[in-house]
């Protein structure tokens, strides 16, 4: 359920969260989810305490970028940066290690060093010219530190690149969830009024058509009822 209804109800997914962390408290991803939802809520204190707790159980590092930014927002940047630049990056998944950088480019933006800010960002998976999953935020954290940095034309050429990458993968998931179906084939029964014995009638959108045996084998359960 926090999973559900983290984006369009954050402060409901927290309290799932809290409710799981109360029967479960011992186990990672619960921790885990209470530390990301008390985050989208604005809780960074809460938030910093349950992914240590995460960390701690889970021995990962899959929620680094996260303690980053709930460093920042507790006010601590120059904290965020101590606890970024004490993990193996070499050993953090890709869109894991994306997302470290990103934080760190805002830790050193809260610092007032756009400059360092810019060159966190300069790491390997900055393509510009390929949509990876974790591009349009590299992108847009890009636009924002040169739009900092006073360097307007560059930062909308970046900000393009982020709305563009996100388009495109748009399109992907999109696509990936559509199945297109050329020709149906329909295939004459000698006796449809006849079940083999034990054969249950198939659960699809057709079984509410008049006139479906399933639809009135039903009917006739619920009279008996």
């Amino acid at each position: 359920m926090a999973a559900r209804l983290i984006d369009e109800d954050p402060a409901l997914a927290h309290e799932h969260a809290l409710a799981a962390s109360r029967s479960a408290g011992r186990i990672a991803v619960v921790r885990e989810t209470v530390a990301i939802t008390a985050y989208a809520v604005g809780d960074f204190a809460l938030a910093l305490r349950e992914l240590r707790t995460f960390r701690r159980i889970s021995g990962r590092d899959d929620q680094i970028a996260l303690m980053v930014d709930s460093e920042r927002g507790v006010g601590r940047p120059d904290r965020a940066l101590e606890v970024g630049r004490a993990v193996d990056r070499a050993s953090l998944p890709t869109d894991v290690r994306v997302e470290l950088a990103i934080a760190m480019s805002g830790a050193r933006l809260d610092l007032g060093q756009p400059d360092r800010a810019l060159q966190e960002l300069d790491i390997p998976e900055l393509d510009p010219d390929t949509a990876f999953p974790w591009s349009p935020g590299l992108f847009a954290a890009r636009a924002a530190v040169l739009e900092e940095l006073g360097q307007d034309d560059e930062a909308a050429q970046w900000q393009r690149r982020a709305d563009i990458a996100a388009a495109a993968l748009g399109e992907i998931d999109a696509d990936s969830e559509t199945i297109e179906v050329d020709e149906i084939d329909e295939i004459e029964l000698e006796d449809e009024s006849v079940d083999e014995p034990g054969e249950e009638a198939d659960d699809t959108e057709d079984s509410d058509a008049e006139g479906d045996p399933a639809s009135v084998q039903e009917d006739d359960d619920e009279d008996r009822a």
